[in-house]
């Protein structure tokens, strides 16, 4: 038995070492870049929620950077992500019995364009779009940062997947 489980394990071994199979636990693979760089990405939504872009900006190099081994350049990066905060707003979403709103969405979409040196084929230009519901009755900066974290992290997310995971 201890045999035969030797036999299989050094197959698999070397089928995936002359496959040249590449595996990490975020599903990039092999990149063809070295370096990455996130422009500052404006707020032109209608509605302007001070600090919100800069926070983007710095969730998005932080995403990368903990998902790949790219290192993050100022200019001249072998990938570019840049783009602008499109849209913020809250909608009502649900009332009471009093006709009032009992929960708000805030949602917010972002258009970035990425694109990549080495691999023009995968460059796009795309909006990314989260929303976060809460409580009608607290106030929207109440309830901001928590808001942010949650959007912040599906997007870059959803960023991460569409342009180094191609998922």
């Amino acid at each position: 038995m201890k045999l035969k489980i030797k036999i299989i394990t050094i197959l698999t071994l070397f089928l995936l070492v002359s496959c040249n199979v590449k595996y990490n636990f975020t599903g990039t693979g092999k990149i063809n870049a070295k370096t990455f760089q996130v422009n500052y990405f404006q707020n032109n939504a209608e509605i302007v929620e001070v600090g919100i872009e800069r926070t983007f900006t710095q969730k998005l190099q932080n995403t990368i950077q903990n998902q790949t081994n790219l290192d993050l350049v100022p200019s001249g990066g072998d990938l570019l992500y840049e783009g602008e905060i499109v849209e913020y707003r809250i909608t009502p979403m649900a009332s009471n019995a009093n006709q009032q709103s009992s929960q708000n969405r805030m949602t917010i979409t972002i258009n970035v364009r990425y694109s990549s040196k080495n691999s023009e084929d995968d460059n796009f230009e795309k909006r990314f779009s989260f929303f976060h519901d809460y409580d009608a009755n607290l106030l929207p900066s109440a309830v901001l940062n928590e808001a942010l974290e949650i959007i912040y992290e599906r997007i870059t997310l959803d960023i991460f997947n569409e342009s180094l995971a191609k998922w």
